[in-house]
């Protein structure tokens, strides 16, 4: 089956399981969801949307966070992975947000890419919910899916950005990109996998892959 073809049904069974689509990390506004995606590296959505409560409470825009001491924001963080170092970026990102932007996100990838501790994942996550410009984020389980179904094989993040915004309607990016880690969290994990009885693997997955995944 071509890939093109394989997208289109992938499309259409993801559409039938996911038709409303959760935002998984809590925000109010897109600079708090720009601290919670850079605090998602690592660390699990679940985790990110117990401590970030706490931190919202004291500064939910870039002037009040820009104002706290890395102390502050690093006891309210601690328990999500490598929280030293995303206590340093959420402290300067938001001097630089004041200093450069008047305060606000920027709504360009390059601005974005441009802060501390945010790369093109987090900036295309932000750009996608934020403020719906059509992107396609690449998460571990996006590119790990990817792979098993055949539509890019999987050498680096960058190629599977590219081969998946080939294949999909620029319209569904930000749809597919959610819909595709609820279906890898909910059906299809990176580990004792049986791709023979998955709804997608099952069909998607060439035989040499299923014998692979089966050695795992």
């Amino acid at each position: 089956m071509k890939r093109s073809d394989k997208a289109a049904i992938i499309a259409t069974m993801l559409e039938e399981l996911y038709p409303e689509i959760p935002v998984p990390l809590d925000h109010s506004n897109p600079f708090e969801l720009l601290v919670a995606v850079l605090m998602s590296a690592q660390t699990t959505d679940l985790k990110v949307n117990e401590v970030t409560p706490a931190l919202f409470s004291k500064a939910n825009h870039p002037a009040a966070m820009a104002e706290l001491p890395v102390e502050t924001i690093l006891s309210d963080i601690r328990q999500v992975g490598l929280a030293p170092t995303k206590a340093r970026n959420i402290k300067r990102l938001s001097e630089l947000l004041v200093e450069r932007h008047g305060g606000e996100v920027p709504s360009s990838f390059a601005e974005l890419e441009a802060l501390p501790g945010v790369g093109h994942k987090t900036a295309g996550v932000v750009m996608a919910q934020a403020f719906d410009v059509p992107a396609f984020p690449i998460d571990t389980h996006i590119h790990r899916l990817a792979a098993r179904w055949g539509l890019s094989n999987g050498t680096t993040v960058e190629k599977t950005e590219k081969d998946l915004k080939a294949l999909f309607p620029k319209e569904k990016w930000n749809d597919l990109h959610l819909q595709i880690i609820f279906f890898g969290r909910e059906h299809c994990p990176a580990r004792y996998h049986d791709l023979t009885t998955c709804p997608i693997c099952s069909w998607t997955a060439t035989k040499k892959r299923i014998r692979d995944e089966a050695k795992r």
